[in-house]
């Protein structure tokens, strides 16, 4: 079990609290077990995972699409899920025993607004169109950049979170950055104001479509759904 949310994390879930609890308890349970999470994470899902990855839903477009890609345990997706139930939110995840799991809580949590794509992120460019693509521990920002911005439809956000490596990556970035089209590329900290549920982020926004050489086709004998 993940053990008691701390005190105020009703002011960031508000309704969706209870379910918030439940996934905790898939994270801790389930998610330990297959090694989607390592043992020690358990101990510290709220405040590391949870409410980490509730700081960037106000970043998100009210009632939009937004692609979470390498979903793994569905962090920040399901998180996600719970706080914008209008959105509509696509977990892209190419292993199957994390998919799996995501199939598992999305069930068990009745996320309707949630639908999971087993493929690799360039497998998928050019055949979906976020507002919004998030990314949490998936690639350094340079390589990331273009997987995400295939992903996204024309004037969509990137939101990579990146912790106390933000500065840097972004440094190192900057020239594919400029390659896609990307713009008002900045690192922002984002949270609430109790400062309970906190996150860095990469955010940059891509102007124009995306590009031809992104849309990659996708591999034969690949699943493509759920």
């Amino acid at each position: 079990m993940a053990g008691r949310p701390p005190a105020g994390s009703e002011s960031v879930f508000g309704t969706a609290l209870p379910r918030a609890v439940r996934y905790a308890d898939l994270l801790a349970g389930p998610g330990v077990e297959r090694g989607l999470l390592g043992p020690a994470e358990a101990g510290r899902l709220w405040e590391r995972h949870l409410l980490n990855c509730a700081a960037i839903a106000p970043l998100a477009p009210a009632g939009g699409h937004i692609v979470d890609i390498g979903s793994g345990a569905g962090l920040p997706g399901i998180v996600l899920a719970l706080l914008l139930p209008s959105a509509r939110i696509t977990l892209v995840e190419s292993l199957a025993r994390r998919v799996t799991f995501l199939e598992e809580c999305v069930a068990d949590l009745g996320l309707a607004n949630v639908e999971i794509r087993r493929a690799r992120a360039e497998e998928l460019a050019g055949r979906v169109a976020g507002d919004m693509v998030t990314a949490r521990a998936v690639a350094p920002l340079d390589k990331l950049a273009g997987l995400c911005a295939g992903l996204l439809a024309p004037g969509g956000r990137v939101v990579a979170m990146k912790g106390s490596s933000a500065g840097s990556e972004l440094a190192r970035a900057r020239p594919a950055l400029a390659r896609l089209g990307a713009t008002d590329a900045e690192v922002i900290e984002v949270g609430s104001g109790s400062g309970l549920a906190a996150a860095t982020v990469v955010v940059f926004t891509v102007t124009r479509g995306q590009p031809e050489e992104r849309r990659a086709r996708p591999r034969r004998g690949r699943a493509g759904g759920r």
